[in-house]
């Protein structure tokens, strides 16, 4: 460009002649204009105002900057939430949202960071105290959801790496064998889809004993009413040191066991018995209790089996994890998958064999998070700083949950989804007689509806923030949970109703 006539650079801002099938038209750019393509993004950000989560999380941040020419830790901030918020996976992608003209300013800030500016805040953040901060706003989401009977969901997932990070171990990994990996280790909050806590962990350390710890220092942390009902967990989860530990705090259980070989053991047993019960979706189950080679203790059990028919029949094979199967000498053709569940719980068979199907729904969060938000990206050289941008990420994921369950209580909208619906649309703003105007227009199908629900989001915000004027921050977004999660905010007497079916011991 250095060599460049002053013609050809004037030509650059000028309308540009096209032919189009609809004729000709001129373009033009407006480099200083005020707009976004994330044109209902103010209704959010109205939410993170009247809760006053982000004024607590930017004001309770470690980081420090030393020079009066450096970035401010709230520009940072909001340029990650934005990034987040979008969509983005890498640090590159905060390009994009760099120069744009309206939501800066809502959030309180001149202008948003560079990408490198967001990398090395990041890298001045102190690792233990980031954490700390963090897994604290975390908890403040779902704090007063503790109150109610509620499900800990555990899992670990693992995130492919393709360069030479810190961590980047070959370990377990189902889908790409053989490939570096990131483990991520993962406590939810079962029906409401909120996330708990994360840490990421090197690839070779997928197994619970890495991350229990953790998760057992902070359930001795929880009040003994704000502990979960029932804590659920797959095969991994199903060892002597996960139970003992469960045990030892009067915490109740349910997991899956390995079909190993004193397991097979117990399911001949009961291959010919009559006692089969109904267990809901083709399933049988009976109960029994067993005593493992390597447990301290007798424990219950319960052995469900279901027929498998066409399709199932032709392709079912013998696995250890989940398929095990026995040929009557009769009926050659009569199989059964296998699986056997271990619960320090009382209740009945079919209550049990619902609730552990209910678990697969944390693969859907972890598709969610992965696919549709940022823990598939957002890595660096260093561990640290992908274990500060994965709670990061769980953490702006659950103020969008929020949002979303604020506008649509009744259901769950994934990001694929609810991005389109409440936070996409160009917008452009105008000031005049010292009032700002934002004007949106949505490109969704349903944007008349869409306008109604967020209609109807801002008029209850507006009677909270009259109502509630004497409120502190933590009343009021206890108030917003409370609407947003009506459906699980159940009575605290007795089991959880959820979870049980009528007939089911309490």
């Amino acid at each position: 460009m250095g060599e460049a006539s002053r013609k050809a650079l004037a030509g650059q801002n000028g309308a540009i002649a096209l032919d189009t099938f609809g004729g000709r038209i001129h373009v033009e750019w407006d480099p200083a204009a005020a707009v976004t393509p994330l044109g209902q993004l103010p209704f959010f950000i109205e939410v993170l105002k009247v809760s006053g989560v982000f004024e607590a999380w930017v004001a309770d941040c470690p980081l420090a900057y030393q020079r009066n020419h450096a970035s401010d830790k709230r520009a940072v901030l909001a340029t990650l939430l934005l990034s987040i918020l979008a969509g983005h996976h890498r640090y590159a992608h905060i390009t994009a949202i760099r120069y744009d003209g309206i939501h800066p300013e809502l959030l309180g800030v001149s202008r948003l960071v560079s990408e490198d500016a967001a990398r090395r805040a990041l890298a001045r953040i102190d690792e233990s105290l980031g954490v700390a901060w963090l897994d604290r706003h975390l908890a403040k989401t779902t704090q007063p959801l503790l109150t109610t009977p509620w499900i800990l969901d555990l899992d670990a997932t693992v995130k492919c790496l393709y360069g030479k990070q810190e961590g980047a171990v070959v370990g377990y990994n189902p889908k790409k064998p053989g490939r570096p990996a990131h483990s991520y280790h993962s406590a939810l909050m079962a029906n409401t889809r909120l996330a708990l806590a994360v840490d990421v962990l090197p690839g070779n350390e997928t197994a619970p004993l890495h991350s229990m710890p953790g998760i057992w220092a902070w359930l001795d942390a929880l009040p003994k009413e704000a502990r979960p009902a029932v804590l659920r967990g797959d095969v991994a989860y199903g060892s002597e040191s996960v139970l003992c530990e469960a045990e030892a705090r009067d915490q109740p259980y349910l997991t899956k066991l390995r079909v190993t070989k004193n397991v097979k053991a117990l399911i001949k047993t009961w291959f010919r018995s009559n006692a089969w019960e109904e267990a809901g979706q083709g399933w049988e189950g009976v109960e029994d209790t067993l005593m493992l080679s390597g447990w301290s203790r007798t424990r219950r059990v319960i052995v469900l089996r279901r027929a498998l028919t066409g399709e199932m029949l032709l392709t079912g094979k013998d696995d250890d994890q989940e398929l095990f199967a026995f040929i009557e000498s009769d009926v050659p053709t009569k199989r059964y998958e296998y699986a056997v569940l271990v619960t320090s719980t009382l209740y009945e068979i079919l209550a049990l064999a619902q609730l552990y199907r209910d678990r697969a729904d944390a693969e859907n969060n972890f598709d969610e998070l992965k696919n549709q938000w940022g823990w598939g990206g957002f890595t660096t050289q260093d561990l640290a700083r992908c274990r500060l941008m994965a709670r990061m990420v769980a953490l702006v994921y659950n103020w969008w949950t929020l949002f979303v369950r604020l506008a649509q209580p009744h259901k769950h909208f994934e990001a694929i989804s609810s991005r389109p619906l409440l936070l996409h649309g160009v917008a452009t703003q105008t000031q005049h007689a010292g009032q700002t105007r934002v004007t949106s227009t949505s490109l969704h199908a349903k944007q008349s509806t869409i306008q109604a629900i967020l209609t109807n989001l801002a008029g209850f915000l507006r009677t909270l923030k009259a109502t509630a004027e004497q409120w502190t921050d933590a009343e009021r977004l206890r108030a917003i949970l409370i609407r947003a999660f009506a459906n699980v905010m159940l009575s605290t007497a007795g089991p959880p109703t959820l979870l049980v079916s009528k007939t089911a011991p309490t």
